[in-house]
């Protein structure tokens, strides 16, 4: 009886890693899918903008300004859009390469493997869910202050207070029938949602450009003087903690590539992305001088900052029309959250890890119904029984974690080789025989080199051979895998001791300095590996890719880690509670039905695993490569380049 219970459990286990690790094999008409592909680029444009431009506006730059950073706050918006734009670029690379609905849960998926993949997926369900239900507060916060608390009040002599730390002081039904309400607006179809989304963004700008430019006009530069404290009054260290504050404001543009599966062309992703990216950093900017010229930092009402501020220059009038542009600035963010969602849920059910029926699309709507009305019922109650400072802080793990992975996937992704299919398709089914004209000649060359370079990818270039030894016995692109998750792992042990030694590295402490620069070695030390190798050349067909890899999102990577450690030990618990269930959903159900595991492992899994599939790529690759050579070097004037390409092992 031991044995065989040995032996059902080994058949249970056996290939676990290698389900987890295996990726997504996209299909081969990638724009082909069951939902509506309506988005132009000025519709999902307004969606990023819609979804950044909220709260933040009317709430958070008055709190930043008055407690953190005063006038400050103009860098602080700077440094934040500098950092939110490593991480934009990454997600506009992906964009071209996966123009697939699921955001970082796709990317990851393609790239490093399912069981990360869902992890990032099960973590932008709870973001988008949490995002909503917070900004659902929010919106019925605001009202309930334009009526003096009457709301509020009215509740609690009703329901009474619950006294439940965990919980708000009073169930929110407000918050709850917006979310509802929110929710069957979307679900009558993407195209209708864009429009209605597009209306309440231009009310929202146009609010916002009233904002700016009266602000402007009353500005007093005295408010940036010495004797008001100064434009810095609460130092440099006052500018960084703002910019952490403030790179929540620019959450939300990975709503548009959510929403890739319903964009018409997919150079709108890139696009889209880092325009409203860069019209967002200016509104913040413009806003935040406007509000810090028109009063002193110390007197800014952090609860109501820009109807205050203008009130105190006699025009109380502007607080209405601040009031309907908050209102419409918080139900775009609103929308973008519900909208991606249901998104997320769908294509994570696609693949059969979550359950079957949330792939369904409604026939008339092309629109995930059921996932739709599922995540809008759970928002709803979170926003009636949670508080707003708890809703927020929860949700900002999720997305930092979602944004180093999609970053750490750019620079795998960057330095994979190509699969089989690809090579011998690229590869030119017949080379000009000695009679053919001299442009087909240049051509023919011209494909050597760059099946030349397609052979290269993942290998060592030859100027780093003396990394050989350490690295020369891996598997191409492997040393780079490798490399980025011990950077990723040296990044947080950096920012770990920089957040909890830092008064021992502010007094020269020997010991810190010496364990922070070791740390600071292998950092760089992780990044010449991943340098020392070739890229995949096929990246130059994507009509957008991130420059300077991988230096950009290495330190997309680095910021993303230091902004997590800030958060609370209570966040990070919470997350570990949410990562338990999902494990709970992944091992007994999405393990089993995932349906790479039914249409086989992906190029990447069988490169790694399967010695006759490496064996085919190794004789097919060199086969095809030397057929060439042979012919392109009689022909070819510059013979020195192909032969020292082959002395370097391709």
């Amino acid at each position: 009886m031991p044995s065989t219970r040995r032996v059902i459990l080994g058949h249970v286990m056996s290939g676990v890693c290698t389900k987890m690790n295996r990726t997504k094999k996209l299909p081969s008409d990638i724009m082909q899918t069951p939902l509506n592909r309506c988005l132009s680029t000025f519709d999902i444009t307004l969606l990023g903008i819609g979804n950044m431009v909220g709260a933040g506006v009317y709430v958070l730059t008055g709190i930043v300004a008055k407690d953190i950073a005063g006038p400050g706050i103009v860098l602080s918006f700077i440094i934040a859009a500098m950092v939110s734009m490593l991480a934009a670029l990454c997600y506009a690379e992906f964009g071209c390469r996966v123009p697939r609905a699921g955001s970082a849960y796709i990317y990851t998926y393609v790239s490093i493997g399912e069981f990360w993949a869902f992890i990032i997926g099960w973590n932008i369900i709870l973001e988008h869910m949490l995002g909503a239900a917070s900004v659902a507060r929010a919106w019925s916060g605001y009202v309930d202050s334009m009526m003096d608390g009457f709301i509020a009040n009215v509740t609690m002599s009703v329901t009474g207070e619950m006294h439940e730390q965990l919980l708000s002081k009073y169930p929110d039904f407000l918050a709850f029938f917006v979310c509802l309400a929110y929710t069957l607006a979307l679900s009558t179809g993407v195209k209708t949602t864009a429009i209605l989304n597009g209306i309440l963004t231009t009310v929202n700008i146009g609010v916002v450009l009233m904002v700016i430019s009266i602000g402007l006009w009353h500005a007093n530069p005295r408010n940036w003087s010495a004797s008001e404290g100064g434009f810095l009054p609460y130092g440099f260290v006052g500018v960084i903690s703002g910019a952490a504050s403030c790179f929540y404001a620019f959450v939300g543009f990975d709503s548009i590539a959510t929403s890739s599966e319903e964009i018409l062309p997919s150079t709108s992703i890139p696009l889209a992305t880092i325009l409203s990216l860069c019209i967002v950093t200016i509104i913040y900017v413009l806003v935040s001088a406007a509000l810090t010229l028109m009063v002193p930092y110390t007197q800014i009402n952090p609860i109501a900052s820009l109807p205050s501020a203008f009130g105190s220059i006699d025009i109380p009038w502007a607080k209405y029309a601040i009031s309907i542009g908050a209102l419409c600035g918080m139900s775009t963010t609103l929308l973008g959250s519900l909208f991606s969602l249901p998104r997320c849920m769908y294509a994570m059910a696609s693949d059969g890890l979550l359950f079957s029926c949330f792939e369904k699309i409604n026939a008339r709507t092309q629109v995930p119904i059921l996932n739709l009305i599922v995540s809008g019922f759970c928002s709803a109650l979170l926003a009636l029984i949670f508080d707003l400072e708890k809703l927020v802080e929860f949700m900002s793990i999720g997305t930092l974690l979602a944004y180093t992975i999609v970053s750490a996937s750019v620079i795998i992704l960057r330095y994979r080789p190509p699969s089989v299919e690809e090579t011998i398709t690229y590869a030119p089914d017949d080379t000009p025989d000695e009679d053919d004209s001299s442009q087909s000649s240049i051509a023919s060359v011209s494909a050597t080199s760059e099946m030349i370079e397609i052979a290269l990818a993942g290998k060592l270039r030859p100027q780093y051979r003396w990394l050989h030894p350490l690295v020369g016995r891996c598997d191409p692109g492997s040393a780079v895998s490798v490399a980025v998750f011990l950077y990723v792992v040296t990044s947080a042990a950096v920012c770990l001791q920089f957040e909890v030694y830092w008064a021992h590295l502010y007094k020269g402490d020997w010991l810190s300095l010496i364990t922070y620069g070791v740390l600071v070695f292998f950092m760089v030390a992780c990044l010449v590996v991943i340098t020392a190798h070739h890229q995949n050349c096929r990246t130059s067909e994507l009509q957008f890719k991130v420059p300077f890899v991988p230096l950009i999102p290495a330190l997309s990577i680095l910021f993303n880690i230091e902004l997590m450690v800030h958060l609370s030990v209570l966040t990070w618990l919470r997350l570990l509670v949410w990562l338990i269930i999902g494990m709970l959903v992944y091992f007994f159900y999405g393990i089993h039905h995932s349906k790479e595991g039914t249409l086989g492992t992906s190029y990447s899994m069988l490169l790694t695993t399967n010695d006759t599939n490496k064996s085919y790529w190794s004789a097919t690759a060199k086969t095809t490569i030397n057929r060439m050579m042979e012919k392109v070097m009689r022909k070819s004037d510059d013979k020195t380049a192909i032969v020292d390409a082959d002395d370097d092992e391709t």
